[in-house]
């Protein structure tokens, strides 16, 4: 039975020329399926694959004499490139500047990002892993501070009639049913955003996305891996960085535009096609800001 996305529910089709096959084996190797078998000599589908194939397209990638095409689930021979030397890819150091010199940027020029710029970050952001092909990742790009702007006076609208979920009558009728830690944040994080986000546009003061010249928003679908939005909000990032933007992740949005009508009104407004249990908003444009330094950061707990 094949893996269903929204994209494709059924298994891709797997297309064999055993003149061009040498049997080398390396495609069954890779092939985590098990939709491929060598016998006598020649790679053959297997009638006992796991699920069926998924389209991930390592086995034409592999192959050395091109004996393999894989049709359906958006793959399609026409789908590969050669992979670009390995002499060209930035080395470890070249890497570890990268993610060193980004940090979050809020502060933009009065620049519009560049259209092929922003297609290189998109284009950047599609090679992204993900849990299972085809991808289930949906982008809404907003393109200009008018469009931003825009959207963050929506929001903070919408959440001007959601102020009942951070009043002291819910979260003390909450506490008891989801703990300590989810009181303490919606406390000290969730309630002071909604003043913040909402008295700010009052003021005339955009402190939701910072009318940044283009934002990205990031989510999935109901059969999409929670992590694969946020991997490629990820990629894009650095690549943003990598052309010469700043960049900021926003993760005060997508919580609170999934559940409820009204929620569910803003989200048909903007073409945001699916509820999303994990997602995520990156802005991007030209810093009007130049940090000098930047700060050593560790994780919580190395366990060996």
């Amino acid at each position: 039975m094949a893996i269903p996305t929204t994209r494709a529910k059924e298994c891709a089709d797997i297309s064999i020329d055993i003149e061009k096959c040498n049997g080398c084996g390396l495609c069954v190797s890779v092939c985590k399926d098990f939709s491929l078998i060598i016998e006598d000599g020649k790679v053959k589908v297997s009638k006992t694959p796991l699920f069926g194939c998924i389209a991930c397209g390592h086995c034409m990638a592999i192959c050395p004499t091109g004996a393999i095409e894989i049709h359906g689930r958006e793959l399609s021979p026409q789908d590969l490139f050669d992979l670009p030397p390995k002499e060209s890819a930035a080395n470890y150091e070249q890497i570890l500047s990268l993610f060193q010199r980004r940090r979050s940027v809020r502060e933009f020029l009065n620049k519009s990002v560049e259209p092929h710029i922003r297609e290189q970050i998109i284009k950047a952001a599609a090679t992204a892993p993900m849990g299972l092909p085809p991808s289930d990742v949906s982008l809404l790009i907003l393109d200009g501070k008018d469009k931003t702007r825009a959207f963050a006076q929506d929001f903070a609208n919408y959440l001007e009639g959601m102020k009942w979920f951070v009043s002291k009558w819910f979260l003390a009728l909450m506490r008891p049913l989801w703990g300590k830690a989810n009181d303490e944040m919606f406390r000290g994080f969730v309630k002071p955003l909604f003043k913040t986000y909402t008295e700010g546009m009052k003021a005339g003061e955009n402190l939701i996305n910072y009318d940044a010249p283009l934002a990205i928003y990031f989510y999935g679908s109901p059969y999409c891996d929670p992590a694969d939005p946020i991997i490629a909000a990820t990629y894009a990032m650095v690549a943003a960085e990598a052309l010469g933007l700043g960049t900021c992740m926003l993760g005060g949005v997508h919580p609170l535009i999934q559940n409820g009508k009204k929620a569910a009104q803003l989200r048909e407004k903007y073409g945001i096609k699916y509820k999303s249990r994990e997602g995520l908003f990156v802005i991007f444009g030209y810093s009007a800001v130049k940090y000098r330094r930047g700060i050593e950061r560790t994780f919580a707990n190395i366990t060996n």
